[in-house]
């Protein structure tokens, strides 16, 4: 399997499976965990992102529930979670290329600098060779942000704006794989079933 910046930790894919039944073992894990409809980040890593890889998971984890949490209230409810999950499982690829925009721009000004990319591309990558669910990849993490910002930074500002994120990832497939954040970034802790054998 190629390396993929979505693809952080993983989870079964939906062939074999309905969007319907992906919905509802996300939502029944949300309401197994937090009964009470609300998450914070601590929760958030504990029970979503920490039985892939442990600690590795936590910066990124905390960017997710930064991008997952609307309000910016410091927990996230189960709308924000519904209707990001939903988003994510069946959105258009311009919708999951807004949340990424919102994943990768930390301070939420509107435009992602080198150092925001790079610092999730180096979250994901110590993820990744942690959980050893891939090939290595032949560009470092530093490599694919270089890469990526001279094709998206169209106007050589130092800065990528929202429609130059969208634009670019869209004209390209590498890109938008690297970019475009997915379920894999989070796991259910208990698989998703697929029929056959395993």
């Amino acid at each position: 399997m190629d390396w993929k910046m979505g693809q952080a930790a993983i989870l079964p894919c939906r062939s074999g499976g309905t969007y319907v039944m992906e919905l509802y073992e996300w939502f029944r894990k949300f309401i197994n965990e937090c009964p009470s409809g609300q998450i914070t980040l601590h929760e958030f890593r504990r029970h979503f992102c920490d039985g892939t890889v442990g600690t590795e998971s936590a910066e990124y984890a905390e960017q997710i529930f930064r991008t997952l949490d609307n309000n910016g209230d410091g927990v996230v409810d189960f709308r924000e979670y519904v209707t990001a999950i939903s988003m994510l499982v069946e959105g258009s690829p311009m919708e999951k290329l807004r949340w990424s925009f919102k994943l990768y721009d930390k301070d939420k000004d509107g435009t992602i600098t080198r150092a925001e990319m790079l610092e999730i591309m180096q979250a994901v990558y110590k993820m990744s060779v942690a959980a050893s669910i891939t090939q290595p990849n032949p560009l470092t993490a530093e490599e694919c942000t270089n890469r990526i910002f001279v094709r998206l930074d169209k106007d050589k500002n130092a800065v990528i704006t929202l429609d130059e994120f969208i634009e670019g990832a869209l004209d390209d497939e590498w890109i938008r794989e690297m970019l475009e954040c997915d379920l894999h970034t989070v796991k259910v802790e208990r698989p998703l079933k697929s029929p056959g054998p395993p």
